[in-house]
């Protein structure tokens, strides 16, 4: 099944070459963002990545949703990948790099933003949701994440994918994110994926196609 499942995940992003475009941006507190832009479509997402990857781990997603009409704008949290100055930042520190991607996302054109937020990236994202003005993020995805420590004053869609035996330090990951979509408001949705993958990790398996288009569906439905 495993290889089955990369096997449908090569079909599926063959002959993605979009070029991506080097961004930097500053952050609330001047700290100077970096990101990689894709596509020009009026519906934009930030992808914001979990604690083991950078932007560049982002690259196939970025391209196959740029193809489908999106502007995509993968972040280097600080202390990751090319935003390397200073010290690695805590989840509940990070959101402010997440709104910051919005807002730029909203003055480069975008009529709407969304946002991917895998693992510790999930965590920023619902920061941000609730720092955010109405309707700064239209929809965001918990990636192996389970919405922050306040599920209940999240704004926006919202899409909580899990895999079913993804575990962490502390046990399984999935009670506790079913309780936090539980407390989340509507509208909202909850996928469960077969497996034990965590967050990005789940791109690389049998799931990984179901996954990007769950990504999709979500994000492009009206």
């Amino acid at each position: 099944m495993r290889s089955l499942g990369l096997a449908l995940t090569v079909l599926l992003f063959a002959g993605l070459t979009m070029a991506q475009e080097h961004v930097s941006f500053p952050a609330p507190d001047g700290y100077r963002l970096h990101g990689d832009l894709y596509g020009k479509g009026p519906q934009g997402i930030v992808l914001a990545h979990g604690g083991r990857f950078s932007k560049e781990s982002w690259d196939k997603q970025a391209q196959f949703l740029s193809q489908h009409g999106f502007r995509v704008l993968a972040i280097d949290f600080r202390g990751y990948g090319q935003t390397i100055a200073g010290t690695e930042t805590s989840d509940e520190k990070s959101y402010p790099d997440v709104l910051a991607a919005v807002r730029y996302l909203h003055s480069a054109g975008a009529r709407s933003v969304s946002v991917v937020g895998a693992s510790m990236g999930g965590d920023a994202a619902a920061d941000a949701a609730i720092a955010a003005r109405p309707g700064e993020i239209e929809r965001i995805v918990f990636l192996g994440s389970d919405g922050g420590t306040s599920p209940e004053r999240l704004q926006g869609r919202k899409l909580f994918i899990v895999s079913r035996n993804d575990q962490s330090s502390d046990g399984p990951r999935l009670p506790r994110i079913s309780e936090h979509y539980g407390r989340a408001p509507e509208p909202k949705k909850l996928v469960v994926l077969e497996g034990s993958a965590h967050a990005q990790f789940i791109f690389d398996t049998d799931q990984g196609p179901r996954l990007i288009q769950e990504l999709l569906r979500f994000l492009s439905e009206p």
